[in-house]
């Protein structure tokens, strides 16, 4: 399982475009620039916990996004099978599996 500060990177990348603009700015400085909840809620003059409950409610937002639309998934996958196909070109491997992984890739468009 990968680390959850990744994890949130990477939905964030994917789906940022349906967050609010406040949603953005909270998401972005906590999670891209390591800002901490104190220091955001400085910059913004609100409470600590309104920025912790805003980047919590962004969070399970871009969680529910992606069990619908499963653009991360996707993309993992795609990033596993491109693996296996650059390992099987380097080994020399037998064009029928090339053609396996090849296929698998355009299933995923």
């Amino acid at each position: 399982m990968i680390d959850k500060t990744v994890r949130m990177n990477y939905l964030f990348d994917f789906y940022q475009e349906l967050l609010t603009g406040k949603q953005n700015q909270y998401m972005a400085l906590y999670y891209l620039d390591d800002w901490s909840l104190g220091e955001i809620a400085d910059y913004f003059s609100v409470s600590r916990q309104a920025v912790y409950d805003n980047i919590r409610r962004t969070e399970a937002m871009l969680e529910q996004y992606e069990e619908k639309l499963h653009l991360f998934e996707r993309f993992e996958k795609k990033q596993s099978l491109l693996k296996d196909l650059r390992q099987m070109i380097e080994n020399d491997r037998n064009p029928a599996e090339l053609i396996r992984v090849i296929e698998a890739l355009e299933k995923l468009e």
